[in-house]
């Protein structure tokens, strides 16, 4: 499911929204409610969200003050939908002035809603790759694949944040959900790229070894042995004299 985090002053309406409306059935998880936008902020950090639907007048931050600031986030943002008893021509313009294209005005059409969501969802599965009817859920495999790619590839210069960013996904819920499906930690799968390179490279007798610690990402050569040995059990140096 996708997740979504609902943001409203209002308890009741905010337990209604959450409670009543069929959002498994869109693809979606309720997986928080906050009062401001301010909270809602402070949730992001922690917990990956890809859809907001925030009243717009709520006290400490309201909903526009909460759009600004999503839109203002670097790598992944999730998608604001603004709920709101006014119809008010101003609210509509810096909804788009931050990117808010949905606007849900109360009582809360529960067709609407379906109608809305039904397009963000098929939005959000053009941006993962995701094929009609599947399951979102189901992409956690696919992510650590991407992730075991990615440190092959970026073994020199790779880090979570940008292997994040190119999920759309909060790099504390990436670092998570690695360490939960692998048992090791972004930082093991990187370096465990980095030694099969770097054993790899030392085959080769005319690649000096300081070359090597500097081609897989090591700038002193001394913390490359001690990371190759680790790893190894021998030092770069006795790995290449047993190829030989």
């Amino acid at each position: 499911m996708y997740e979504l985090l609902i943001v409203d002053d209002e308890a009741n309406s905010r337990n209604m929204l959450a409670s009543c409306f069929p959002w498994n059935e869109q693809g979606f998880h309720v997986c928080g409610q906050k009062d401001n936008g301010r909270e809602a902020i402070e949730f992001l950090k922690e917990q990956t969200v890809h859809v907001i639907l925030t009243d717009i007048s709520m006290p400490d931050m309201d909903g526009i003050e909460l759009a600004k600031m999503v839109s203002e986030l670097t790598g992944f943002r999730p998608t604001v939908v603004f709920l709101s008893a006014y119809d008010n021509f101003k609210y509509a313009q810096n909804a788009i002035r931050y990117g808010v294209r949905y606007y849900v005005l109360k009582p809360t059409n529960f067709s609407e809603l379906k109608e809305i969501f039904g397009t963000i969802k098929k939005e959000l599965d053009l941006k993962y790759n995701i094929a009609p009817d599947h399951n979102p859920s189901h992409c956690s495999d696919e992510i650590i694949k991407k992730t075991l790619a990615y440190c092959i590839q970026n073994y020199r210069e790779g880090s979570l944040a940008s292997l994040a960013e190119s999920l759309y996904l909060n790099p504390s819920y990436l670092s998570q959900l690695i360490k939960m499906k692998t048992s090791k930690t972004f930082s093991d799968i990187l370096n465990e790229a980095r030694m099969k390179q770097a054993a790899l490279l030392l085959k080769d007798p005319d690649t000096k070894i300081y070359n090597i610690s500097n081609m897989i990402g090591y700038v002193n050569p001394n913390n490359f042995a001690r990371a190759f040995k680790a790893y190894w059990g021998i030092t770069p140096t006795e790995y290449r004299n047993h190829e030989k």
